[in-house]
């Protein structure tokens, strides 16, 4: 998995995440999220380059989210392909975060 933060002009920082999301890769991923919304007012996870998340994936992308309500941040997902759509959807998560179809709905948020 890699991992690379670009910054928007209103206080928004995306998380652009590439690979395999899995037991091994997701606690880079944990680390970087605590420390992304530390610097933010909100925080967007772009899953489009992501081919493959499990359980441990999702549990970090919902400690981010439970995290982020606890310190009033807004944090969102977006460019979720099919397949980890899939994953979303048999966990009953689709409806829990807020997930952009693409980057370009941020502007309009």
């Amino acid at each position: 998995m890699k991992l690379a933060i670009e910054e928007k002009n209103n206080n928004t920082k995306i998380i652009h995440v590439m690979g395999t999301v899995d037991l091994y890769s997701s606690p880079s991923l944990r680390e970087e999220i605590q420390t992304q919304l530390k610097k933010c007012s909100y925080l967007i996870v772009n899953l489009s380059d992501v081919d493959y998340i499990d359980s441990s994936g999702i549990a970090t992308l919902v400690e981010g989210l439970q995290v982020s309500k606890k310190i009033g941040k807004k944090f969102s997902l977006a460019g979720i392909t099919e397949q980890v759509r899939d994953v979303f959807s048999l966990a009953r998560l689709e409806k829990v975060f807020n997930i952009l179809d693409d980057l370009k709905e941020i502007d309009n948020e």
